[in-house]
C-alpha cells in the first residue's frame, strides 16, 4: 500500500508552498537548470530537440556508449544483458509522441508548491526511435509471480532526504503493450545527454516522469514498487494523504502567441483585422475530439478546426478565424477528449502541483 510522504524539519521543495508571486531563488534555479518549450513552438508539429522541454530532477550522467549495457533482471527465467548495438539490431519503430510534465502549469496553483516553476511551457513532441519493449520481456522470460517492471536510471540524487536512483515501475500489462519502446534516438539522430543518452523509456501517453532516462537497468518484481518517484507523482491534499497516481496525460489545448512581443514585458500586440490564431492540443491515450476559443476570456467559445493527426500518441493542430477589433482581449482554449473530458477554466490543486489541466490565457493588445 502506497503511504504518505514523511514530512521534515529541513526546507524541502516539495513541502514548501507560499501564495506570494516573488519566486524564490531555488525556483529561479530550478528554472534556469530545465526549460520549457517557447510558447511559439506550439507551432511545429515535432518540436526541434533544441526546443525540446527539459526536466532533469538530479545530474545528468556521464554515460560511457563503449562500456554501457542494460540488463534484464529479477523475476525471469533468463536475465539478459544488452548493449546499444543488440538494441539497434532489433526491430525498430520510429512514431511522434507528446511529453508533458506533470507538474505543467503548476505556477497558477494557488498557494503554489515550491518547485519547478513550470507556466505551460512543459510539453512537446518529438519523433522516437527504438525497439518495442514487450519482446524484450518476453525474450527474459517472465515468472508467474511477475507483477510490476521497474525501471532504473543512473541519475542519482536526493529528495525528501532518500539517497536514491530515479526510479519508476509500471504494471507487467502497460510495459508489455507494443507502443512502449526502449529508444535511443530523437529526432533521428542519437539522444542527446540531457534526453536520456544511450537509451530511456518511452511510454506514450503517460505524463513525463513515466520516460525514465539513462536507463541502466529493468527488473521484473513481484510486488508494487513504492518508491519516491511513485509517491511524489500522485494527486493529493497534504502530506497525510495518499491521494490517486498521476499516470496518463489529461486533456489539454495551448494557443502559439499571436502578433509581436514586446521585450521585456512580453506583452503581445495583434494588428486589428483578420488573426488566424493556432495551437496544439492533446488528450494522453484519449483522442483529441474538439477545441474551442474565446477571445473575451470564456464569456463566449467558438469551436476552432482541427488539423489531421500526425500520429495517435501526438499533439493535434487546431486553428480559429479571428476578426480581432482595437482594444484588450483575454484569449483562451479549452479541449474535449473522445471521452467527454473537458479541461477545467482553472488548476485542480494538489498538494505537489501535479496533474493539473487548468485552462491558460493569453492577453493581448489590439492596435
Amino acid at each position: 500500500m502506497t503511504e504518505a510522504l514523511p514530512v521534515t524539519d529541513s526546507p524541502d521543495l516539495e513541502t514548501t508552498h507560499t501564495s506570494d508571486d516573488t519566486f524564490q531563488l531555488r525556483e529561479i534555479q530550478l528554472a534556469f537548470r530545465n526549460r520549457g518549450i517557447p510558447a511559439e513552438g506550439l507551432r511545429l508539429p515535432i518540436t526541434p530537440t533544441g526546443m525540446h522541454y527539459l526536466l532533469n530532477h538530479f545530474d545528468i550522467p556521464y554515460v560511457d556508449a563503449a562500456a554501457w549495457k542494460l540488463t534484464i533482471g529479477g523475476r525471469v527465467g533468463t536475465p539478459l544483458s544488452l548493449d546499444l548495438d543488440d538494441l539497434r539490431r532489433r526491430p525498430a519503430v520510429t512514431f511522434p509522441v507528446t511529453f508533458e510534465c506533470a507538474g505543467n502549469g503548476r505556477v497558477f496553483a494557488k498557494p503554489r508548491p515550491v518547485n519547478q516553476p513550470w507556466l505551460h511551457g512543459a510539453v512537446s513532441t518529438a519523433e522516437w526511435t527504438g525497439t518495442p519493449l514487450g519482446p524484450i520481456l518476453e525474450e527474459a522470460g517472465l515468472a508467474d509471480s511477475a507483477r510490476e517492471v521497474l525501471f532504473t536510471g543512473l541519475d542519482r540524487g536526493i529528495q525528501f532526504d532518500v539517497d536514491q536512483y530515479y526510479q519508476r515501475s509500471l504494471t507487467v500489462a502497460e510495459a508489455m503493450r507494443d507502443e512502449v519502446i526502449l529508444a535511443y534516438e530523437m529526432n533521428g539522430a542519437p539522444l542527446e545527454p540531457q534526453h536520456g543518452f544511450p537509451l530511456r523509456l518511452v511510454v506514450p501517453g503517460w505524463y513525463g516522469m513515466t520516460n525514465v532516462k539513462w536507463l541502466d537497468r529493468i527488473e521484473v518484481i513481484d510486488e508494487a514498487f513504492d518508491g519516491v518517484q511513485m509517491q511524489f507523482y500522485r494527486e493529493t491534499s497534504g502530506p497525510e494523504d495518499v491521494g490517486a497516481p498521476v499516470e496518463t496525460m489529461k486533456v489539454r489545448a495551448l494557443m502559439a502567441p499571436p502578433g509581436i512581443v514586446d521585450f521585456p514585458s512580453l506583452q503581445r500586440r495583434v494588428e486589428a483585422g483578420s488573426v488566424t490564431l493556432v495551437g496544439r492540443a492533446w488528450a494522453g491515450r484519449s483522442q483529441v475530439a474538439r477545441v474551442e476559443v474565446s477571445t473575451d476570456d470564456g464569456a463566449s467559445w467558438h469551436d476552432a478546426v482541427l488539423d489531421d493527426p500526425i500520429g495517435p500518441y501526438a499533439w493535434r493542430g487546431w486553428r480559429y478565424e479571428w476578426h480581432a477589433t482595437q482594444g484588450e482581449h483575454m484569449l483562451c482554449t479549452r479541449a474535449t477528449d473522445s471521452e467527454g473530458n473537458v479541461q477545467p477554466p482553472e488548476p485542480v490543486w494538489s498538494y505537489y502541483g501535479v496533474g493539473n489541466n487548468g485552462m491558460a490565457r493569453q492577453p493581448v493588445i489590439v492596435v
